[in-house]
């Protein structure tokens, strides 16, 4: 039923339910389910093909490989049985004493070892070749998602409130945060170079109230669990996500002191997402443990190589930045519904903080790697004179939790590969940037929205006299 994913089914429905094991009992990535590649290679090339980037491309070398493995692993089977043989027939031979002819069966044992130990090598490497393609692969997008190339395709879902009118002419938030003293950009640069941030005394605070408020908003209306996870993590963990091995170079790997043999055993998280979806990796949860949402504030940390924008004043686009992370591990059934509902949390932030948003969907060359379906959340910022992204709100449907090896135990249709979606709720700081142009006055005040005062302990924040 390769047209289900077009028909709004989840493909859940006609996916394999078990990951894919090796012949050593290990499991490896399956990312992309391999039976559904197998049996609709043109659904999967035609969905690939969608997204832009040639990934198609890499189906017809992927089969041919696995072919190859199914076809060594084949001819093992059938070497071994015949060896089994044989040495039942040696046995036989000893006992009527036709020594002879049992030690020229016991050469043949040791040739039938020796190609089976050759065909062994084949299927391995084979198989090795496969998950490299395999782990390469992004997700298929699902069928409402809007064909496209760039972020110029992206359709507009809905508009929140109006733009901001001013009687004066609006600030940008570099010349806002100097005069209030709220980040003290140059500082920064001294310490850490270009891309990061310096926040100070009033700036610092607003900082602290936004996460706490988001943490709050999230935890006791919305229903998630609050996590704190390591900023650290392990390869393993950025690959279940699929941020590795495509996007590698956009990372900063951790080193202890200048042992650079240590150097990719860690990496800075670049988003709470990396440790928080992984929380059950390798996990058979039970179906009665669904849905879990998981709520994390973290610093995020990203090279954003070859990014535009980075090394230039501001907080637009930098190395380092804070996020309240929202993370759900759900049904197949209901993992389109909770986006819905993901995305609502997330809107629900700007709404409170009285800023003017709009929720787009991003079209399939736009898409994240891991996503099947994404909304991205614009907030407007006026002294920029456009919107800025401060959520992106995807479900991965079973990409992650197949790379990770997730399940959860179904009690009518077995173990089962959950949906995990992922969203900003939301990122700093660019919340921040909206936040003081928005509501800056002639007097080049910054009026702080009711829902913040209970944190920051004031209603406005002005320069000091």
């Amino acid at each position: 039923m390769p047209n289900a994913h077009f028909m709004g089914t989840s493909r859940w429905q006609f996916h394999c339910l078990e990951p894919c094991r090796r012949r050593d009992n290990s499991y490896n990535s399956c990312v992309l389910d391999i039976k559904l590649i197998r049996e609709n290679p043109d659904f999967v090339r035609e969905r690939l093909a969608l997204r832009g980037a040639g990934d198609e491309g890499h189906i017809t070398p992927l089969l041919q490989f696995d072919e190859a493995r199914r076809t060594a692993l084949a001819e093992v089977e059938t070497l071994k049985a015949t060896r089994n043989r044989v040495s039942k027939e040696i046995g036989a031979l000893m006992g009527q004493k036709k020594l002879a002819e049992a030690e020229a069966k016991k050469q043949e044992t040791r040739d039938l070892g020796d190609k089976i130990a050759s065909l062994d090598k084949v299927a391995a490497q084979a198989e090795a070749d496969r998950d490299q393609l395999m782990l390469r692969l992004p997700n298929l997008p699902h069928a409402s998602v809007v064909p496209g190339k760039t972020a110029e395709d992206n359709p507009e879902i809905r508009v929140h409130g109006a733009k901001p009118e001013f009687a004066f002419k609006p600030k940008g938030h570099v010349e806002l945060c100097e005069a209030l003293k709220l980040v003290d950009f140059a500082r920064a640069t001294k310490l850490s170079g270009s891309g990061f941030l310096l926040y100070t005394n009033w700036g610092a605070r607003l900082e602290r109230a936004l996460i706490q408020f988001l943490l709050d908003l999230h935890i006791t209306e919305h229903g998630y669990t609050e996590i704190a996870p390591p900023l650290m993590v392990g390869p393993q963990c950025l690959e279940g996500v699929g941020q590795f091995p495509k996007f590698k170079d956009q990372y900063y790997g951790v080193a202890e002191g200048d042992d650079a043999g240590k150097l990719g055993k860690l990496y800075l998280i670049p988003t709470a997402e990396t440790p928080v979806a992984n929380i059950h990796r390798d996990e058979l949860l039970k179906e009665a443990d669904l849905p879990v949402r998981y709520c994390a504030y973290t610093p995020c940390f990203r090279g954003e190589a070859g990014a535009a924008g980075v090394g230039t004043r501001g907080m637009i686009r930098v190395h380092q930045f804070d996020k309240v992370e929202l993370i759900k591990i759900v049904r197949p059934e209901q993992g389109y519904d909770e986006l819905e509902k993901m995305v609502g949390n997330a809107e629900r932030v700007l709404q409170l903080l009285g800023l003017h948003y709009r929720v787009i969907m991003l079209c399939t060359g736009d898409m994240g790697f891991g996503s099947a379906k994404t909304y991205d959340i614009e907030v407007w910022a006026p002294g920029q004179g456009s919107y800025l992204e401060v959520s992106s709100c995807s479900n991965c449907e079973d990409f992650q939790a197949r790379r990770m090896n997730l399940r959860f135990k179904s009690e009518t249709a077995g173990n089962i590969f959950p949906h995990i979606l992922n969203g900003s709720g939301t990122a700093l700081a660019r919340l921040f940037v909206a936040l003081v142009e928005t509501h800056q006055q002639a007097d080049g005040s910054v009026v702080i929205p009711s829902a913040l005062q209970p944190y920051l302990k004031t209603d406005r924040i002005a320069a000091a006299s």
